[in-house]
């Protein structure tokens, strides 16, 4: 299994518009502080598979040069997450795209004129895609009535990706996420901030922690963090195009 981190930012991206605070000026000189908008890209040996799908999507497949997907998994229906599957159009037709049935019902008013093909999945069931098991799992992330995680597994290994939540994560959640081989956790912005929607960085360690994950990378960031080569002397900050291979 071979994941890539295509963007590791917040819903804004990094430099923000107008902004010239140290990591925005950074990004700018072309530092690893430069993000752009969350998706993940998942691959087997017999696919890929898109987590979410970037406003920035275009820039992605461009940077890593991919032409097509096997299928596409949102984890909830805030723009930054869906809206860049726009850029399908006239590149693959009829994409396969897996959610909970209130997720894929809201974006689909935005998306429908690319006809995905829909498929319907339920929390805590596993799926097959490309060889790899999949699991959407409830996280907490106000006011979406119920946004997802995803567990990935191949055989003994096992990856979880949080999705946008706060540490408010549900038990059975929780004890599902367990002993994962990486965690990819929403951590938007350092310490001494805290957000009602998200997990600051300390809370997404302290998550790590209880569920003994062995490795973790810390993902949808904001501007608000020191530049990159600052800050990950200090944190397991994510960069665009970081891979991991498990």
């Amino acid at each position: 299994m071979r994941l890539t981190l295509l963007g590791t930012g917040d819903a804004v991206g990094t430099p923000k518009i107008g902004c010239f605070c140290p990591a925005c000026t950074d990004a700018r000189s072309g530092g690893k502080s430069q993000r752009l908008r969350f998706s993940i890209l998942v691959e087997s040996g017999e696919g890929k598979i898109l987590i979410d799908t970037s406003p920035d999507l275009r820039q992605q497949f461009l940077r890593q040069n991919l032409s097509e997907i096997d299928a596409v998994i949102w984890t909830h229906g805030h723009y930054d997450h869906y809206a860049g599957f726009g850029e399908f159009y006239r590149v693959q037709n009829r994409v396969n795209v897996y959610g909970i049935p209130e997720t894929l019902d809201y974006i689909n008013q935005y998306v429908s004129f690319l006809k995905p093909r829909y498929h319907y999945v339920k929390l805590y069931e596993p799926f097959e895609l490309i060889g790899l098991q999949f699991t959407l799992f409830k996280v907490n992330h106000p006011p979406v009535e119920i946004p997802a995680g995803v567990i990935i597994r191949e055989g003994d290994t096992k990856v979880v990706v949080t999705g946008d939540t706060n540490p408010a994560i549900p038990a059975e959640s929780l004890e599902l996420m367990k002993d994962p081989d990486l965690l990819i956790a929403d951590a938007i912005v350092p310490p001494q901030i805290h957000i009602k929607k998200h997990m600051n960085s300390e809370e997404a360690m302290a998550l790590a922690a209880k569920i003994n994950a062995k490795e973790v990378v810390l993902t949808h960031l904001s501007h608000l963090f020191r530049p990159h080569h600052i800050e990950s002397m200090f944190l397991p900050l994510g960069y665009d195009g970081q891979v991991f291979e498990i």
